[in-house]
């Protein structure tokens, strides 16, 4: 008797995992579809979400700054911010891991934004002005 409620168990298991990770698939599949579709339709879609999964406008929010407006933004108070927030939520002192790794990843993002501004703006420069070589006398 015992053995029949055993394989029932195992059976019974088998099948919600089975169902779980049949849904899990179907889900991946469908956001790989959604941001193939934004891709085609907006190339800088896909540098809206970074590998830290968050939006500009989510960091903004965290750190509690204005977004940078082409690119332009005061890192003094973002970094002001940033280690104000990550040693108030320093787990060693009862604060939490989660909320550090959300301050940290806020930050990172926002930088990636300006970075990206100040090279595009180079870019930009360097095409308008033309490409001028620093040349040392000493070599």
């Amino acid at each position: 008797m015992a053995h029949r409620i055993i394989a029932h168990i195992v059976l019974t298991g088998s099948r919600v995992l089975g169902r779980a990770f049949s849904e899990a698939y179907k889900q991946a599949a469908a956001s790989q579809k959604f941001a193939a579709e934004a891709a085609k339709n907006n190339p800088q879609a896909l540098n809206n979400i970074t590998s830290s999964g968050l939006t500009l406008d989510e960091a903004c929010k965290i750190l509690n700054v204005k977004p940078p407006m082409r690119g332009q933004t005061n890192i003094d108070t973002v970094f002001e911010r940033f280690k104000r927030l990550y040693d108030l939520n320093d787990p060693n002192k009862g604060g939490s891991f989660y909320l550090q790794s959300k301050i940290l990843r806020a930050r990172e993002r926002i930088e990636l934004e300006v970075r990206e501004a100040e090279r595009k703006a180079t870019q930009e420069k360097e095409l308008r002005e033309g490409w001028k070589p620093k040349v040392y006398k000493d070599r």
